[in-house]
């Protein structure tokens, strides 16, 4: 039995009972390791919108930084009225690294996007970031962020790449460190750090990404999992061997 062999036995104990039906996949930079679970089409879309933060805001707001049209410290104001926010002095990085309510927060790095951008996040996602990774089956239908498999496998796998377009290996290194000082809970621009130097996103659908282990895992459950099976879906899929 390989290793990864062994890791899916690990993660499908897991889910059985808890959610037979979910889909999920574990992999690295050269894509799927593990997974993916419940034998999907990989090009069936599937309703992603608790990850649309991750998939689609996150990078676009990596994109204005780093072609300097946006600056993460500085004022809002600075950028216009269309792109001011709450209390004076509030930053782009206030709202990357804020942890309540999220959706004010989204809604607020949307338009400030939006602003800087010229047009709405549906179209800057997809010229600035799934277009360039092949992310074809990735779209909006409506308020709703939906994306195949395949195109979850080729972004998570981007994150942990050595190439730096569209999503630039310096925008993931920042993101993927505390910039929250000692104040709890602890967070990175939109990402959670976990235990093992693990990060996540999402709620009810959830990605992991392990730069120091070189692994991503994403679970997309049929029934919103409760903490315990992420949790352990996230020990399953992380879990190192001397072999690892």
């Amino acid at each position: 039995m390989t290793l990864e062999s062994g890791r899916a036995d690990r993660i499908e104990a897991v889910l059985r009972s808890a959610d037979p039906g979910a889909v999920w996949a574990v992999g690295g930079p050269e894509g799927i390791r593990a997974g993916p679970g419940n034998r999907t089409d990989g090009a069936m879309p599937f309703d992603v919108g608790a990850l649309t933060a991750v998939l689609a805001l996150w990078p676009v707001i990596g994109s204005l930084v780093a072609e300097e049209t946006l600056r993460l410290h500085t004022p809002l104001t600075a950028y216009g009225a269309e792109a001011a926010c709450g209390a004076a002095g509030t930053t782009a990085h206030h709202l990357l690294t804020r942890t309540g309510g999220p959706a004010d927060h989204t809604a607020a790095l949307t338009r400030l996007a939006e602003h800087l951008g010229g047009t709405p996040l549906a179209e800057l996602a997809a010229t600035r970031i799934w277009h360039p990774l092949g992310m074809t089956g990735t779209r909006f239908a409506g308020a709703a962020l939906h994306a195949p498999l395949a195109d979850l496998v080729r972004f998570l796998s981007h994150l942990l790449s050595p190439a730096d377009h569209p999503v630039t290996r310096a925008w993931t290194a920042e993101s993927l460190r505390i910039r929250t000082g000692e104040l709890t809970p602890a967070r990175g621009l939109l990402w959670h750090p976990a235990p093992q130097g693990v990060w996540y996103h999402g709620d009810s659908s959830r990605v992991w990404v392990s730069p120091r282990l070189r692994r991503w895992a994403l679970l997309l459950p049929t029934t919103r999992p409760p903490g315990p099976l992420r949790t352990a879906f996230r020990e399953a899929a992380f879990a190192c061997t001397a072999a690892s």
